[in-house]
């Protein structure tokens, strides 16, 4: 048996199954981690339900990568009291190969597990037999989606005891068994199927964020009939600050109400839709069709994943950028940083398109946004990447979702939301009355007037350029005056205003958290590239439209 208070590491491959299989033993969504949340980046530690053993969930390893996640994987097996090899069972022997190669064995005790049971191939069970045999470890099967409470005994026992033979050998050659790829599907078509994986990606951000759309715009009469209209009735004649602080340009019940009505249809929506594509497996698929494209700009199908995690979070989609390439991750993250859109800034910008009347500038910001930020990452990062394709093979089965898989995932993104970003949003809110009611806003405008002007933007922009830095949902005070101040700006200034706020650098929360990844001078490094790129792209969008208007 395994020593009281031993730690079993789960080391495997990416998408081999082995989060799937600590969440069962655990019966946890979340443990304890280094770093933030996220199974595919960080390490968890959690007890096993029932159980005196502390088991450590790792990032996949990635064959021939130098990634932050496998450095971090190898790591943590290299202080494991016990390590457990998770494989794939329709991979079985590539995957054992790897981590046989790649993972510290000597000297500890290990087992097999392989997952994917429901798929795997006739000769599995065989198979397992030969590795016993060879190996002197235990070796189970399970479907860890779907694993029964015997399976889920036989792997807390694979886990604890220990086979006939030497402990932790990995002598002998390694059985032959047939492999299992999934279906091709239309994605995998060598020229089309990277239409069909930019279509789906499409339909994939775009659908959510118009069905939140809609359901903010009509509910924001709502919100203010019957929330915001009785607040500012009952504080008039309160003290002026009182008043400030509440209903204010910048209060609390301003600009929080808009927040929230805002920014959560659109991170439920897309977490939504990113936890079914994630369980489904449609998620890997996506990003391996679009790896060619990719590399023509410096980055892979794999760097995809986290640029798309931007679009809900840029921290969370910085520490995931630890599975890039150690050459191709300054890029990754200064896409990020710059054209992935986080949930707060799509659900400001859509409040304040909507509350100015021009809902439909939303979809030609999108398009600038993605067509600089790849102008961007050709002039600021040399194109590396064409050397770091995704290796074929390895295609992700497709399945159906559970409801537990899609439950986990969603009500990570919720609780950031609702404990992470509304409470810092509120605190600008209640910053920026402060600084109003002192006439700081003021000082900042006669400063910030001059780019401004040279911009076609009014010095009252300011303000929303300040609290954009501090956090993106901060270009919601451009909202003031129960949206009256956005609404007497033409089509143009609006466009460049939003477009400037957006991009002009990274919030300070995504900065500091590429300080912590990758120190002061990538992170300085960001923002002073980052800055020019917003700055020049506004002037050139800027000096069209005063083109176009001319013309007009």
């Amino acid at each position: 048996m395994l020593n009281t208070g031993g730690t079993v590491v789960l080391v495997g491959m990416e998408s081999a199954g082995k989060s799937t299989v600590f969440s069962r033993l655990t019966r946890c969504r979340s443990g304890e981690e280094s770093g933030v949340q996220g199974t595919t980046v960080t390490v968890r530690r959690e007890t096993v339900d029932g159980e005196d053993i502390v088991l450590v969930d790792t990032p996949g390893i990635r064959f021939r990568s130098d990634s932050e996640t496998t450095r971090l994987a190898l790591a943590e097996a290299g202080r494991a009291d016990r390590i457990v090899l998770v494989v794939r069972a329709t991979h079985a022997r590539s995957e054992l190969k790897v981590l046989l190669e790649e993972v510290p064995l000597e000297g500890r005790p290990w087992a097999l597990i392989f997952t994917f049971e429901d798929r795997a191939p006739a000769g599995l069970a065989r198979w397992m037999d030969d590795c016993r045999k060879r190996f002197g470890v235990p070796v189970v099967s399970v479907d860890a989606r779907r694993m029964e409470p015997n399976a889920r005994k036989s792997v807390i026992r694979a886990m604890t005891e220990e086979e006939q033979g030497e402990p932790g050998g990995t002598d002998g050659e390694i059985p032959f068994v047939e492999e299992v790829n999934p279906p091709a599907t239309g994605l995998d078509h060598s020229i089309a199927g990277r239409w069909v994986a930019l279509g789906a990606l499409l339909a994939l951000f775009a659908l959510p964020v118009y069905m939140a759309y809609l359901l903010a715009n009509a509910l924001e009469p709502w919100l203010d009939r019957w929330l915001l209209d009785p607040v500012r009735t009952w504080v008039t004649g309160m003290p002026s600050w009182f008043q400030a602080v509440l209903t204010g340009d910048y209060g609390l019940l301003t600009l929080g109400p808009y927040s929230f009505l805002w920014a959560f249809p659109v991170v439920l929506f897309i977490g939504s839709s990113v936890a079914v594509t994630e369980e489904t497996g449609w998620k890997d698929r996506i990003t391996e069709a679009l790896d060619p494209w990719l590399r023509r700009v410096g980055l892979n199908g794999r760097d995809l994943v986290p640029v798309l995690t931007g679009f809900g979070c840029n921290v969370v989609a910085v520490f995931q950028s630890r599975t890039c390439s150690a050459c191709t991750r300054s890029a990754c993250v200064s896409l990020i940083a710059f054209g992935s859109a986080c949930s707060y800034q799509i659900g400001a910008t859509l409040s304040l398109f909507g509350s100015a009347g021009r809902p439909w500038l939303f979809l030609p910001y999108v398009v600038i946004l993605v067509v600089v930020g790849a102008v961007h990452l050709r002039v600021w990062h040399p194109a590396l990447a064409k050397a770091h394709a995704l290796l074929p093979g390895r295609r992700t089965f497709l399945q159906p979702p559970t409801w537990q898989g899609f439950r986990w995932r969603l009500q990570g993104v919720i609780k950031q939301f609702l404990f992470q970003a509304m409470p810092i949003f509120l605190l600008i809110c209640l910053v920026a009355s402060v600084i109003d009611q002192v006439g700081w806003l003021d000082r900042l405008a006669s400063l910030l007037g001059p780019l401004l002007s040279l911009l076609g933007l009014p010095e009252s922009a300011a303000a929303g350029l300040l609290f954009s830095v501090l956090r993106k949902d901060g270009m919601l005070v451009f909202n003031e005056q129960g949206g009256a101040w956005i609404q007497a700006l033409d089509v143009w200034p609006l466009f460049v205003l939003v477009y400037l706020a957006s991009t002009l650098t990274a919030c300070l929360v995504t900065l500091w958290t590429i300080h912590r990844e990758m120190g002061w001078r990538t992170a300085v490094g960001l923002v002073a590239k980052q800055g020019v790129t917003s700055l020049v792209s506004a002037g050139v969008l800027a000096a069209a439209g005063w083109l176009i208007m001319t013309v007009v």
